[in-house]
């Protein structure tokens, strides 16, 4: 069986490569899922808050605001996600910080390509806009322009998949059937990140609600040149870099123009303006997200909480 490993483990294991062990053994942390490992009779319980107000398997616990004082702190992974849940709850706000997610840098692309074939890559989950995407390769009239799809729910480990991949087979056997699509299916992020710099854009017409966006800003590091809607933390999260479709409900609609998106971005991709604004874009990522930086912000945080010195 297959373990999880979305971004919320991908991010667990950063905090407990970077920050001392001694320090995370002081408190408990809870991912997303509050009570999902009963609380600590004497340790400070923290609620590390990645997932969206919307879920299901939140919504109750938080509307009861007798639980907002079984935790101690709650950190949030954007200031979007954050106010959400302020408003939407009610949460204490002097309990609540946001610590943003982190990468390790990124093999770089080249951003002189000779070679006029245009690569694109959409690995999020399939529910966040795959249907979308592949409406915009039907779209799309360059022929230098290749879209490589990784999408699966495999991601979320095997019972998640079991329960859940078959709803979108239809959505990958269109994927295998469109002659500028490559369906590959599941890989794990060691391997995505190892091969994003092959890429030269990451594509991601997202229709969900984003608490983070963390493969936006690894193909950020990486220096594809990156493609979303402005949906949730979205632009929060990637800044002035992402060029920004604005979402639409009609998909029909949001593939158009996320193709004009597309097209025009990939016949300018080796203008100096282009490379000049991925050069910045490289910079502020690999400065502004290093796990180093984040790994500064939760050991201050975690011994001011546990009284450390």
């Amino acid at each position: 069986m297959q373990a999880p490993r979305g971004g919320t483990e991908l991010q667990f294991e950063y905090l407990e490569r970077y920050v001392d062990k001694d320090l995370l053994d002081k408190v408990q942390i809870t991912t997303s899922v509050p009570e999902k490992i009963p609380l600590h009779p004497t340790k400070p319980n923290i609620l590390w808050q990645k997932n969206s107000h919307d879920q299901p398997n939140l919504r109750p616990w938080f509307l009861d605001k007798k639980n907002h004082k079984k935790y101690d702190w709650y950190i949030f992974n954007s200031h979007w996600n954050y106010e959400q849940f302020r408003r939407e709850f009610g949460i204490p706000t002097d309990k609540c910080l946001v610590i943003k997610n982190g990468i390790d840098r990124i093999k770089p692309r080249e951003l002189q390509k000779k070679d006029k074939k245009v690569r694109l890559i959409f690995h999020p989950t399939p529910w966040r806009g795959l249907n979308v995407m592949l409406a915009v390769m039907q779209l799309i009239k360059n022929p230098n322009i290749e879209l490589d799809v990784y999408s699966s729910c495999d991601v979320y480990g095997t019972a998640f998949k079991q329960m859940n991949d078959h709803h979108y087979t239809e959505l990958y056997n269109q994927a295998k059937q469109l002659p500028n699509v490559n369906y590959i299916g599941y890989k794990p992020n060691e391997y995505i990140k190892e091969n994003l710099h092959k890429y030269d854009m990451f594509v991601y017409p997202c229709i969900w609600e984003e608490t983070f966006c963390i493969s936006a800003i690894e193909a950020m590091s990486a220096g594809l040149y990156t493609i979303t809607t402005d949906l949730g933390a979205l632009y929060e999260t990637c800044a002035e870099f992402s060029t920004y479709v604005p979402y639409q409900e009609n998909p029909l609609n949001l593939a158009a123009n996320f193709a004009y998106a597309v097209e025009h971005a990939a016949v300018n991709l080796n203008g100096e303006g282009i490379q000049k604004h991925l050069s910045m874009q490289m910079k502020y990522i690999n400065q502004y997200y290093n796990w180093k930086k984040i790994a500064y912000s939760w050991t201050n945080f975690l011994k001011g909480v546990t009284g450390a010195k």
